[in-house]
């Protein structure tokens, strides 16, 4: 005697399976892992430890120094240095301007701006800040340069 399996055998079975994966993997409790949210807009913080610390500050500190340009931008520092300051190198201008990248001394200085006084930021550059970076400060100082 053979074992022989119909056609409508296997297929109904597979079908079956089918069917109940296709249910299963529809269902509400199934794991999923949740996409992290970037922030709406760059904080100081980030500023800070992905642009001030490691391209900064070896210049503009206060430890065993006087900050270039009198300009300190360390944590806990940097914010009161560069909001709303006027800029003791370049006559009528404003460090950072909430809300005005464009008019922003920082950022001029660190796009080598016409006109800025001196040499573009950071000094030890070339290689300068990426374009990636530098938006990043203008994102921050675009969302009013909020210490936070």
């Amino acid at each position: 005697m053979t074992n022989r399996i119909t056609a409508a055998g296997p297929g109904l079975t597979l079908g079956a399976l089918l069917l109940a994966m296709a249910a299963g993997a529809c269902s509400d409790s199934s794991p999923t892992t949740p996409t992290p949210t970037p922030p709406a807009s760059p904080t100081l913080a980030m500023i800070q430890a992905q642009i001030f610390d490691p391209s900064c500050t070896s210049c503009h500190t206060d430890v065993g120094r006087t900050p270039s340009a009198g300009l300190n931008l360390r944590a806990g520092a940097a914010f009161a240095g560069l909001v709303s300051v006027a800029s003791p190198a370049q006559a009528g201008a404003v460090r950072v301007i909430p809300g005005n990248a464009n008019n922003s001394y920082l950022v001029q200085k660190l796009e080598g701006a016409p006109g800025i006084t001196g040499l573009r930021m950071p000094r030890s550059g070339p290689p300068f800040l990426t374009d990636a970076q530098v938006q990043l400060v203008r994102a921050w100082i675009t969302a009013g340069a909020l210490n936070n």
